[in-house]
């Protein structure tokens, strides 16, 4: 059995309570089976099985599905259920056609965030700076690495420094700084320009901060690229539900190499937005965060969502300043239908729409990615891509997986 589908974690299949009330015998006949199994609720209460221990996992891997019924809806533990909203009057709510029968845990969601960042981040690599795609968008490599298919980037990498800090559960500076800079020092062959002029400036992880407002004193309009809101996946799953600490701990992190407070924003609203299509299954959670920003920016960025969800997405490139790439990303969400049969194929087909805006593909593709992998799951990454995922330190897909639930306090097994 190949190791992506025998370390497949995705949702877990857990203890459910009948109409009556009464406490019912886990219903996991299927892990009984075989080890632990794994699972994602589907349509009107179908569990799936996406992964599984031993035998189980090579019969998913024969494209053999395992079903249950559990009562004929979702349970707590099990799945929450889809909740779209449309709170914010201006938000126009979720994307055109966002399938409402597609449920699946909010341990699969939180699986999602960093793995379908990867995802994005890997499928655009090949496209980088070049010019937009015409035919089909997969994951060839090249780039400016040139990378292999499947590996990610600069993007990935720097999200994985925050997010095993974040595992250890803080989000210390220095600590996260330290593995910025181990990155760093790895000589990686695609860097953002005020990332490497930071890092490269500095001997040790506490001079970082102090460095990036230095050079953002000096070249002002150098300070505001992509590259902080690229990696900010992570700070959503260190704070989730505390919107106070995630908008604290995205301006914190974004200020190790992007001081200009609009870096910062871009940031706040992004991870409370992945917070909310975790625990709200909701993609429209940026308008949220639009209070937790100073008072003199938000007509400004209430303005850039807007135009973002009119369109075209193609007028968001070139998308290397943080507010347009942040404009890039939702544009290709929210402009991109969610398919009524298989609403979870919006996870790909958003992130090719993200890819095909051009310009800084893997970057944009990788903020869409981790907004897209926490409303529908890891379970809505094709295999295929996920099997292909790798890239520095050493870690493919499952890590990222195991990674976040890390971070959550949530250790499956």
């Amino acid at each position: 059995m190949s190791r992506s589908c025998s370390r497949a974690v995705f949702g877990r299949y857990a203890r459910t309570t009948s109409p009556s009330g009464n406490s019912a015998r886990t219903t996991n006949r299927l892990s009984r089976a075989r080890n632990r199994g794994w699972a994602a609720v589907g349509p009107e209460g179908t569990v799936v099985v996406l992964g599984a221990g031993n035998g189980d996992g090579a019969a998913l891997c024969r494209g053999r599905r395992r079903e249950a019924r559990v009562d004929g809806k979702a349970h707590r533990g099990v799945a929450d259920p889809t909740v779209v909203s449309d709170d914010h009057p201006r938000s126009g709510g979720s994307p055109a056609g966002e399938g409402r029968r597609w449920q699946v845990s909010q341990d699969d969601r939180v699986a999602g965030t960093l793995l379908a960042t990867a995802v994005g981040d890997a499928l655009g690599a090949g496209y980088e700076f070049s010019s937009s795609p015409i035919g089909e968008v997969d994951m060839i490599g090249g780039g400016l690495g040139p990378f292999a298919p499947g590996e990610w980037t600069d993007d990935t990498s720097m999200a994985i420094g925050i997010a095993e800090v974040a595992a250890g559960g803080s989000l210390d500076p220095d600590a996260i700084g330290e593995r910025f800079l181990a990155w760093y020092r790895s000589s990686p062959p695609d860097m953002g320009n005020a990332t490497r002029a930071v890092l490269g400036s500095v001997g040790t992880a506490g001079q970082l901060a102090g460095a990036a407002a230095a050079m953002y004193a000096r070249q002002p309009r150098g300070a505001a690229g992509n590259g902080a809101l690229m990696r900010t996946a992570p700070v959503a799953l260190a704070h989730l539900g505390d919107d106070d600490a995630i908008a604290a701990g995205a301006r914190a992190v974004a200020e190790l190499t992007h001081a200009d407070p609009l870096a910062g924003d871009s940031c706040v609203l992004w991870s409370i937005a992945i917070d909310r299509a975790i625990r709200q299954s909701r993609l429209d959670g940026v308008w949220d965060a639009l209070a937790l920003l100073p008072p003199e920016r938000r007509e400004r960025w209430d303005r850039a969502l807007d135009e973002a969800g009119s369109g075209p997405a193609s007028r968001f490139a070139p998308n290397g300043f943080t507010v347009t790439a942040l404009q890039a990303a939702h544009a290709a969400i929210q402009l991109t239908p969610v398919p009524d049969a298989r609403p979870e194929a919006h996870l790909v087909d958003a992130l090719v729409a993200a890819v095909r805006i051009g310009d800084d593909t893997d970057t944009v593709a990788a903020i869409a990615g981790g907004l897209l992998g926490a409303r529908w799951g890891a379970s809505a990454v094709p295999a295929r891509w996920r099997g292909m995922l790798h890239g520095w330190p050493g870690y493919d897909g499952e890590d990222l997986v195991r990674l976040a639930y890390e971070i959550v306090g949530d250790r499956p097994g």
